[in-house]
Parts: C-alpha cells; structure tokens; sequence
C-alpha cells in the first residue's frame, strides 16, 4: 500500500456561482453521458478522459457540458431509474484517481476483462469494479490521512439527510437478496424502528461503504467540475421527474407518493399518452406523487432533490417538465399507458416555494410531448427556456414549432436528443415527406454530411443556446443511439474513442461555434 495523499478539501461540494443566464446568452455544448467517455475498465469514468474531454469542449469554444442524470442505475442500467434521486453512481469512479491517492495499486489492475470499447458491458462491469471499490474502502479505513477521514466523516454529516437511508436502503438490498424494499421482511419494509436499528448494527460494515462510495464519487466529481469550471466549461444535469419505485426515496419517504397502503406497489403509474415514440404511449411505471402532501411540506423533498442536484452541475434540466403543471397517471396493472388520465399537479406552488429558497432557477424545461397553453405559461412565469429538437421540425407545415424561423430567443434547441435516433440515422430512416421537405429547407445535403447540415441548423439559430450529442459532430448512425423509449433493456451503453475526435471534425466545430456567434467572449 502506497503512501496516501492529503485530501485537498474538506470533501462536500459547494455550488459554483453561475457564470451565465441561459435566458440572455448565446452558447453551445455537447450532450454525452460520462458512462460513453472511453476508458479500459469497461464504462467511461469522471478520471482523466473526463478531463480531456473538457479539454475538447473548451478547445471548441463550447461552454455547455450536459450529462444525463448521474444517479446509481437499477433495473435496465437507466440513469431515468436510480437508487436514489439525489446519490452518485459508484460505476462511475475512476479507479485510477483512487489508485493516485493510494488506496489501490497497479498490481490490482492486473487481469483487467478484455471489455468492449464499444458498448458498455453493465454485469461484467459491476462484477470487475464494485470488489475493486470494495477494497478501496478497507484501504481507506485502514490507512487514511487524518484530514482524510476528517472529510468523510463531514461528508457524511452534511449530507445525511439523503445518505444516511441511501446507504441503508442499499445495505438492506443487498441484504435481501437484491428484492425491490415493498418484497422485503414487512417489518423493514415498513420501516419499524426497532428492526431498522437491528440492521443498521448489522450491517454497519456494507452500511459504511456504500457512504465512502459516495464520498469518493463526490471527490472526483468536485474535481471534474472544477477543472471544467476553470476551462469555462459549465455542467447541465438532468433531474427525472420521476423516481423509481424500487429506490431509496420511496422506500424512506412513502408519504411522498401514491402508493397502495397494503403491498407498497404503485397505486397509480407514471407515463405518457401516445406520441410521437410509441403509438401506446410510454409506461414508465414510477409512482406519482402526493402532490398535496408535498406541498403541506413546503415541498421539502423536492427543495433537497434540487440543493442535492446543485451541488454536482451548474444549470438543471427538468425532464418531463410538462408533468409539473398536469401529469399522466395510469392505473395498477394497466398493459401500456393508453388508457391514463391526465391529473393537475402543483408546480407553479412548488417553483415559487424553490424560487423563495434558491433564488434565480437556473433551469431549462424539456418541454416535449403534448404541450398545453398552461404547461407554456408555467415554463414563462419562470422564465426557464424550452427546448427545440431539429429532428421533430420537419413532418408537417409552416407552424411547425420545432422549426428553426419559429423560435423564440429563450429556448434551446437539439439536433436530436439521448431519446432520438442519431441525425445519420433519423435522415436514413426519414419517410419521403420528412426527407423532402428537410432538402428544401437546406437546399440539399452538403458534403460534409446531413449531421453538420442540422448542425449549421441549431448553431444558426437565434437560440440562445444549443446542443449537439456528440454522435452527430462525430457522424455517426443508429448503432450510436443511446436509448429507445419503451425498450426496457439494451440501451445506455454507447461509447466512443478518443481518436474518433479528429482534427477535422474539431477545427470545423470550432469554426462554426466561432462564425455563428456562440464562442466565448473575447476567444
């Protein structure tokens, strides 16, 4: 065991002042998921190829880094279906920073699986990283700096009250052999404090280390963000409206949902009408919210999600902001989302009560999907700029909102998103009317590809701001897409190489950043 470093702060992270309004100024970025970062242990990590790619980013003139939600994934590897709303994903840890500050060695990494670079492999992943962390942790107990464990243990106090029943709850997981908490013993389920006591002196070994995860998620990411801050480069994060049933937030805080008072299930489900994506709708199978009970809270859960959140990004997108106003509730047992009804929410209350906390929101709304005069009002009260995808824009006519001389300036606008098929691929696939009338709106497809045509779109826009997924800077097809909406399984594993970011492809992204006027001042 080598010598550990002095750790360099006090180990919680502290929200960066915001450098810009998303409302006034004009900027791009670039969409990537750091699960997509390359790296040799099989899932891309917040380590050095997270600082390179910063690096491409700021040498780009780019000032937007957005990432998906960060939390630790269950059921399907989604980051849209997490543990917990407001904890790190462990499989994200970079195991070489943690060899740097030397608790594990070079002599662990020997025998690394021969991992795909291509897509990430999730089981053979969790089987190679988690006994790795697992050591990591018996390191760090044994032979931290004093100012080392000074900052855990401040870690762990600060951020109690979402860590403690985290680190519970996925003690306990493990504990009943992975079964979702309403399958559990009924005495843990419920939440009796006598057997809650009982487990946590049980299990207080797994108990501490899933908190050092999280503590060493939180270093690393302070680091990131930092070093991305310092290069002018400013992170979007991505809060789920929903939360997984099967996570730390229902299970501890019941009351905030609804749920069937006998089994623990879902009494009505979360999802959307038909659309666009699916012609039966989207089942998501998240529980909706107590709307009223959260509010006779001062919606103190969803103020801590959003402090939570804060701590890790500089700006927030609220996905499926559509739900705050009136949301889709389907339910138990229903095959496909069909036959839901749409019920009314609380969100001009809750924006105000975290307006009161926060003060200015630094928040875009995605604001896709079956959008009323209310849900628009509602984004406007607040200012918050929506979103625009290229793809959507041309299927119809002239008042298509998605089309770039329909835009207002306070939006943001995608040539596709995490959901979308890549530009490649959409335009492969496009029926004749989309395709045609697409070639009428540019004049043809350039040479350098139907991806830089959208990009020259989106850059070009009045927009204040736009972002591209790095698929479609990089040219590439279907077998890049990240996600198919209502596929459970098989989705979230893309990933690139780092040689894949040519210099041709960089000196013409700089270019047109620097030409279309999104480049930082004076650059």
């Amino acid at each position: 065991m080598v010598e550990s470093k002095q750790f360099p702060c006090c180990g919680v992270i502290m929200a960066q002042p915001i450098k810009f309004s998303l409302a006034q100024c004009r900027v791009s970025g670039i969409l990537l998921h750091p699960s997509s970062l390359p790296s040799r242990f099989g899932i891309g990590s917040i380590g050095a190829r997270a600082r390179r790619f910063v690096d491409f980013l700021a040498d780009t003139g780019q000032q937007i880094w957005q990432v998906l939600p960060l939390g630790p994934t269950g059921f399907g590897n989604s980051p849209y279906m997490c543990y917990s709303a407001m904890a790190g994903n462990p499989l994200l840890i970079s195991l070489e920073s943690i060899r740097d500050y030397g608790f594990l060695s070079d002599d662990d990494f020997h025998g690394v699986p021969d991992f795909s670079s291509d897509r990430v492999d999730f089981d053979a992943v969790i089987q190679y990283k988690m006994p790795l962390l697992r050591k990591a942790c018996n390191n760090f107990m044994q032979y931290a700096s004093h100012d080392y464990r000074e900052a855990f243990n401040a870690f762990c106090y600060q951020k109690g009250y979402w860590l403690d029943d985290y680190a519970l709850f996925m003690a306990l997981k493990l504990d009943q052999n992975n079964l979702p908490w309403n399958q559990w013993e009924p005495e843990l389920a419920h939440r009796k404090p006598e057997m809650l006591e009982k487990a946590r002196f049980r299990l207080a070994d797994e108990i501490t280390f899933q908190k050092y995860i999280q503590f060493e998620f939180s270093r690393q990411w302070t680091e990131l963000k930092q070093y991305a801050n310092s290069r002018g480069v400013f992170i979007v994060g991505d809060i789920p409206i929903y939360v997984a049933h099967d996570s730390a937030d229902v299970w501890s805080r019941p009351e905030n949902f609804s749920l069937d008072a006998r089994t623990g299930e879902p009494a009505m489900m979360a999802g959307v009408p038909p659309d666009y994506f699916s012609a039966t709708g989207q089942l998501w199978g998240n529980p909706i919210y107590n709307w009223a009970r959260l509010q006779k809270t001062g919606f103190k859960w969803w103020i801590e999600r959003f402090r939570a959140l804060l701590d890790y990004v500089d700006y927030i997108r609220i996905d499926h902001f559509r739900g705050f106003e009136s949301f889709w509730a389907v339910p138990k047992g229903a095959p496909n989302a069909m036959k839901g009804r749409w019920i009314q929410a609380r969100g001009r209350a809750f924006f105000e009560a975290l307006r009161q906390e926060l003060g200015d929101l630094p928040v875009m709304a995605e604001d896709l999907g079956v959008i009323t005069p209310e849900v628009d009002a509602l984004r406007d009260r607040f200012d918050f700029p929506g979103m625009k995808v290229l793809q959507f824009a041309f299927g119809s006519d002239p008042a298509n909102p998605f089309l770039p001389f329909n835009y207002v300036r306070n939006c943001v606008v995608y040539t596709g998103t995490h959901d979308n098929d890549t530009t490649v691929g959409w335009f492969e696939k496009a029926n004749d009317y989309e395709r045609s009338n697409l070639l009428s709106y540019i004049g043809g497809v350039a040479e350098d590809g139907v991806h830089w045509d959208l990009i020259r779109l989106a850059l070009s826009s009045i927009a204040n701001v736009a972002i591209l997924p790095l698929q479609d800077v990089l040219g590439l097809g279907s077998e890049a897409r990240m996600n198919f909406p209502s596929v459970a399984e098989g989705n979230w594993g893309w990933r690139f190489h780092m040689e894949d970011l040519t210099h041709e492809s960089q000196d013409r992204l700089r270019h047109l950043t620097r030409l279309l006027g999104r480049a930082p001042l004076h650059w």
